[in-house]
């Protein structure tokens, strides 16, 4: 199976449509352990992101930290080429520079724009922020290459500072948001934006597929422009977004194995995309008693649990849209040499409604075919 779809990369795609392989590094987990930063690094807030402020194709992905999949894209012309996360939450396009000289920089691919015939400068500084660090950009602008997708005088990001925690120790250059515009740079457009009003999509729709046998080479893949029906069976499922700015859906119930938690209903709200963790409950009293049903400690390593008990560990479903989406312990658990964990992570993250505010992320995709309708604000998942 793993040879049939590494040969549909080669089949030949419709306009307007491309398919950009995804890879899968290290995880993060790992790299900062082998460091001796884990403990200092899980002390960050992976949510943060989504605490609002005023700064802030088919292709290939990869795994890194058991949390981001990136594929290759090129800036400029002639094209200089970067690893970008395929982020859909954020909704910025930066990658390093050679204005940024701090050893993070120096370590990845850096855009140089007097090598780019058609670059043009901004001049206006601003500061990202994302769960794992901040960094500062200047702004240009210039031609982005996706396979066979240009996007022309497309607006993106120039590094001029990047912190060694994390950005050293990250197997991808730059970051590629796919979230909608309210939560970009203001006054300009997002590559998806520009995608759209270039025509440069066959559709208003990417979408990702996530191998459940992940490597560096190949860890999937996102498609730009349409969705691939022979990478998943039976229909769609659609949830509709209840806020454009994440894609963000409503869950109505959670449970574990057949007992539902209450933790679901109206108001409930999870953003879709390729993020480390199935989910991260807004209050501790949700991961205590989550742990609690799983039989799972906390340990240097994460929430551990027995491996030879993953077989007998109940089954979790996600109602949606009023269908029941089964996630089993052989998905939601990592085994990592021997060690499992629970693929779960807490968080605080703000909502307006005071609800619960989850993360549904690579080790729920991995399961799920998943569709970002952008013309009818949905969520696919087959």
């Amino acid at each position: 199976m793993r040879w049939l779809v590494l040969a549909l990369l080669c089949l030949q795609l419709g306009e307007g449509m491309v398919r950009i392989p995804l890879r899968k590094g290290r995880s993060m987990r790992e790299l900062m352990r082998e460091k001796g930063m884990l403990e200092s690094f899980l002390k960050g807030d992976p949510g943060r992101k989504y605490q609002l402020s005023n700064a802030v194709a088919y292709e290939p992905l990869t795994n890194y930290l058991d949390s981001f999949y990136f594929g290759e894209i090129s800036i400029g012309t002639p094209p200089q080429n970067f690893l970008v996360l395929f982020d859909t939450g954020s909704s910025n396009l930066w990658v390093p520079s050679t204005y940024c000289q701090t050893p993070a920089c120096a370590k990845h691919n850096r855009f140089d724009p007097s090598l780019s015939s058609s670059f043009s400068g901004i001049s206006v500084n601003y500061t990202l922020s994302y769960g794992f660090g901040d960094l500062s950009v200047t702004l240009g602008y210039d031609t982005v290459t996706i396979q066979n997708i240009f996007v022309r005088n497309q607006e993106f990001g120039l590094s001029l500072d990047e912190p060694s925690r994390p950005f050293y120790y990250l197997d991808f250059d730059g970051i590629l948001g796919m979230a909608y515009p309210g939560i970009a740079i203001s006054g300009y457009n997002t590559l998806m934006q520009n995608m759209l009003q270039q025509s440069q999509l066959a559709e208003p729709i990417f979408s990702f597929y996530y191998s459940r046998n992940p490597t560096y080479n190949y860890g999937g893949e996102v498609i730009l422009g349409g969705l691939d029906p022979q990478l998943y069976s039976g229909e769609v499922l659609w949830a509709p977004v209840v806020q454009e700015l994440y894609w963000k859906i409503s869950i109505e119930e959670f449970s574990i194995g057949p007992s539902a938690t209450g933790w679901g209903g109206p108001g409930r709200h999870r953003p879709v995309g390729p993020r480390a963790v199935f989910f991260r409950p807004i209050s501790g009293h949700f991961i205590s008693a989550f742990l609690q049903a799983l039989g799972a400690e906390e340990s240097d390593y994460g929430f551990a649990v027995d491996c030879s008990n993953v077989p007998s560990m109940p089954t979790l479903y996600f109602a949606i849209s009023g269908a029941q989406l089964p996630l089993p312990p052989s998905v939601y658990v990592l085994n990592n040499n021997g060690i499992c964990t629970v693929g779960v992570e807490s968080t605080y993250v703000s909502s307006a409604s005071g609800q619960p505010l989850w993360i549904l992320g690579n080790i729920f995709l991995r399961q799920y075919y998943s569709i970002f309708d952008m013309a009818n604000n949905r969520v696919g998942f087959a």
